[in-house]
């Protein structure tokens, strides 16, 4: 029996459900289920009745969630008594998508804080859904996601059910990124038939893995390319568009600081109409530091500047 036996049990507890605590917890139906039976048998006693109505607590079950929750309540106490303001250390956490203009806001935050500040400082670049699950999972404070418009209800019903609060950073139309010597910079006008022969450079993360796949396809950036490279790490975008003229990606819009660095611009492409949203989310307990705040106004700052915004 461990700490997440107990988070596991409450959960199921709540839900009076696999299914819906599985989604809640980001943990596979099967491995929840056999963490439960494992739980049992260390105990030696049965926790749920099950039945085709759901999952519903014994009296053995009863006096152990209610213990759990009391132990869970307590390893929380001791966590914040030694995190943060209570150590002396400050600390600061980011789970956020791979995009430009929030890591200059974060270069630009971490500027500021003063000699002698202890301070932590945790950036995590990633997908959207695991950026969800690191807030509900308390391993990050604050979150930025990013989706296509067309999701907006599924997310922010999700958020809503999950207890986070969420709010608008920008909305964006995607661009072209290419080399200043692609043959799509000559162009007056960009069409989806002007990519086939190119080659795409994507993100390998997956969009919204909880919906249909059949659905995720039908909002997807367009796939007007035979070849592709499929990237994790931001980095590698920009060394791959400078040395393969023949390379384009699909990104929000760029600083220009490092377009000229490595010789690349942006474009609109005519057919493309999809809106996309990047939302700052952190658990609905948790209220914003100081330096979250700092975090925060370097953001708005950093997207003005490069969405072209007056600040």
């Amino acid at each position: 029996m461990n700490l997440l036996h107990m988070k596991y049990a409450v959960e199921i507890a709540e839900t009076k459900s696999i299914n819906k605590a599985a989604e809640k917890l980001y943990v596979g139906q099967s491995a929840l289920s056999r963490a439960i039976k494992e739980l049992e048998a260390s105990l030696g006693v049965v926790l749920f009745e099950r039945s085709a109505k759901g999952m519903f607590l014994t009296p053995d079950g009863e006096t152990f969630v209610r213990y759990a929750k009391s132990v869970l309540k307590q390893v929380d106490a001791i966590e914040n008594l030694f995190s943060g303001e209570n150590s002396g250390i400050k600390h600061f956490s980011l789970s956020a998508p791979r995009v430009s203009y929030i890591a200059d806001a974060f270069a630009k935050f971490s500027k500021l804080i003063e000699k002698g500040t202890q301070a932590e400082l945790f950036y995590k670049e990633t997908n959207a859904m695991r950026a969800i699950r690191n807030i509900l999972n308390d391993e990050f404070k604050l979150g930025i996601v990013r989706y296509a418009e067309s999701y907006d209800r599924y997310y922010k019903e999700m958020m809503d059910e999950k207890g986070l609060e969420y709010e608008l950073i920008t909305e964006f139309r995607y661009m072209l990124l290419m080399h200043e010597d692609s043959p799509l910079a000559k162009k007056d006008e960009i069409t989806y038939d002007d990519l086939r022969d190119l080659v795409m450079i994507a993100h390998a993360d997956p969009y919204v893995p909880s919906l249909p796949l059949s659905e995720v396809k039908k909002e997807e950036l367009p796939d007007n390319s035979d070849r592709k490279i499929l990237i994790f790490e931001r980095a590698s975008q920009f060394e791959l568009l400078a040395e393969n003229h023949e390379t384009y990606m699909w990104s929000s819009p760029i600083p220009e600081r490092l377009l000229k660095r490595y010789g690349l611009i942006q474009r609109y492409c005519a057919d493309n109409k999809r809106v996309y949203k990047d939302i700052l989310i952190h658990r609905r307990d948790y209220t914003l530091s100081e330096l979250d705040n700092m975090f925060v106004e370097e953001l708005v700052k950093a997207k003005r500047r490069t969405m072209g915004e007056e600040i």
